[in-house]
């Protein structure tokens, strides 16, 4: 993964998530913005707008660079997602990003219909991958902002073994997987929470859409990205309140720095 593209996937793991085993009875909006740095510059801005309904979702990120960062490059990434609460399940049926470096703009649209993953890309990627991803590595999974959502089912899963399990994902050209373990329980601090919160690593794994010089590193995948995910409102979601992974120059950390519910 690239620098920027690290950014944009952790960012993507802000997605709010909500308990699957919930009742829940009315709407949940979130407004969320966070900081990327590295080391101790900052070189990203990163902010969510989600809406959790009684059998929908919506969501939508954006990742730009910011502080030092600004200097050297011009990008952004936008996300969106429209998804079902199928028997409290997520289940994604649009997903789509825009992504700009300088003066070069790329606009990715996925659907999920028959829970089959096919995308759409303006302009066309030159190649999608070495392998490209098959219909069989496309089917049942989802994409990278609703791959939180299942995380939030896999946390209060179990009380013994939370944040434990696989999520399969595809962005609209590669498809991976997150392999998850549970670090346990700590207490933090941070400009948007304080309290206690549930540490958890998501392992990357690259399965196919790949092109050659696109494989990750062995050291970009050694090291997993830790979040830090707290409950938030009534306790019947969750939302990831920094997030820090040790791949790339000096890692990367995404912290909450302010956060709005209605």
């Amino acid at each position: 993964m690239t620098y920027w593209r690290m950014i944009a996937a952790i960012a993507a793991c802000s997605l709010l998530a909500p308990d699957a085993s919930a009742n829940r009875r009315t709407a949940l909006e979130i407004e969320a913005d966070y900081t990327a740095s590295v080391l101790v510059f900052r070189v990203g801005r990163v902010s969510l707008n989600a809406n959790l309904g009684i059998d929908g979702y919506a969501a939508r990120a954006h990742v730009q660079a910011a502080g030092l960062a600004a200097l050297f490059t011009d990008f952004s990434i936008d996300s969106d997602v429209e998804g079902l609460f199928a028997q409290g399940h997520p289940v994604p049926v649009n997903y789509g990003h825009i992504e700009r470096t300088g003066d070069k703009t790329r606009v990715v649209d996925v659907d999920f219909e028959d829970g089959i993953a096919r995308s759409t890309a303006s302009p066309a990627f030159s190649s999608w991958g070495d392998p490209p991803a098959s219909e069989t590595d496309r089917t049942g999974v989802v994409d990278p902002m609703t791959a939180t959502l299942l995380l939030s089912e896999l946390v209060t899963a179990s009380d013994s073994a939370p944040c434990e399990g696989v999520i399969p994902v595809f962005d609209g050209k590669q498809r991976y997987d997150l392999n998850l373990v549970s670090r346990g329980i700590e207490t933090i601090r941070t400009r948007g929470y304080r309290g206690e919160v549930l540490v958890c690593d998501a392992y990357y794994a690259p399965i196919s859409g790949y092109d050659p010089e696109d494989w990750p590193e062995p050291g970009e995948t050694r090291h997993p990205l830790r979040m830090w995910i707290a409950p938030i409102g009534d306790g019947t979601a969750f939302l990831p309140v920094r997030l820090h992974t040790r791949a790339g120059f000096g890692g990367v950390t995404v912290e909450l720095r302010e956060l709005r519910l209605d």
